[in-house]
């Protein structure tokens, strides 16, 4: 279980304790992303296993940091979980049995058939019906949520995020596109999603815009570099 938290003091010891509740089989790591507070010696307190950054790498340095101790530690599957109380444990049992049935990649969609409603705003909503819309044209399936920070991995995934993992905002999304490009079978399956525990959102408008933005230039560069290398093959 690899959790990346950036200044979660008011929601990680709730989320952990639930999760070991649920869950005491899992090993927990959670990776404190050059936080300011006190995640980290709350998550030691927890007995969890902690790696602290000595500053803030952004959400896609902290999973690559996970990723690479699931690897070096010889785990042979990884969930990714936030640390601010909106996943429900119990759901992890979901993701575990996709990837019992095949698949590489499992993708616990917000826009399933859960329980609660995922509210955004008019701009992030519109937004994600671009972005979800370019992946799925580019990838070649049919994608709810491009976006989740709710995931579970096999080991072979794991090792190629290990040195190739997306390290800018939206990590999420580019590491989906990566994913499928690498021939890893990727699957989502609703789950639920809940209201943040405790704590506020890092993200803010101007700056989710220019991320987006910069995402779609990435997509649109994958789609260029593809039908180049289709016209000097034929």
């Amino acid at each position: 279980m690899v959790i990346p938290a950036y200044d979660e003091e008011e929601a990680i010891p709730g989320t952990l304790a639930e999760l070991m509740s649920v869950r005491p089989d899992l090993d927990v790591l959670v990776v404190s992303d050059g936080s300011r507070d006190k995640t980290a010696d709350l998550a030691r307190a927890a007995g969890v296993s902690i790696v602290e950054l000595p500053f803030n790498l952004g959400i896609g340095g902290a999973l690559q940091t996970g990723f690479r101790f699931a690897v070096r530690n010889g785990y042979t599957r990884a969930v990714q979980f936030d640390a601010d109380g909106q996943h429900d444990p119990r759901e992890i049992a979901t993701l575990e049995a996709a990837l019992d049935d095949g698949a590489d990649m499992v993708i616990g969609s917000r826009f399933g058939e859960g329980t609660v409603e995922y509210r955004v705003g008019p701009i992030r909503r519109g937004a994600m019906h671009v972005l979800r819309a370019s992946v799925n044209a580019v990838s070649g399936h049919k994608f709810t949520d491009t976006s989740s920070g709710f995931r579970a991995f096999t080991r072979p995934v794991l090792e190629s995020f290990a040195h190739s993992y997306p390290v800018e905002f939206m990590d999420s999304t580019e590491s989906l596109l990566l994913a499928c490009k690498a021939g890893f079978e990727v699957v989502e399956v609703p789950t639920r999603i809940r209201k943040r525990s405790a704590g506020k959102p890092s993200t803010r408008h101007f700056r989710l815009v220019y991320h987006y933005l910069r995402l779609l230039v990435v997509i649109i560069s994958q789609v260029q570099i593809s039908r180049r290398r289709r016209r000097e093959v034929t």
